[in-house]
């Protein structure tokens, strides 16, 4: 299970988060449910980038530049 950053996730996987960005962004992951140790599932890829993960059965849409500071472990 490599490491990886979250913008590599493909459609439907699962990963689990490692590492969060620090700073005011990480306090509202933090708030949105999203940890490190936590998994996440990659429901959708869109154009430009964003990505839409599921957490729980909740639904977060991620930019991508912001999805390249998230560090997951692929499976």
């Amino acid at each position: 299970m490599p490491n990886s950053t979250l913008d590599k996730a493909k459609k439907g996987k699962i990963v689990t988060i490692v590492n969060l960005p620090s700073g005011n962004i990480r306090s509202q992951l933090i708030r949105l449910g999203l940890t490190e140790g936590g998994t996440i599932k990659c429901l959708e890829r869109l154009p430009g980038g964003t990505i839409v993960i599921q957490k729980n059965r909740q639904e977060i849409a991620v930019g991508y530049d912001l999805a390249k500071k998230i560090k997951v472990i692929l499976q």
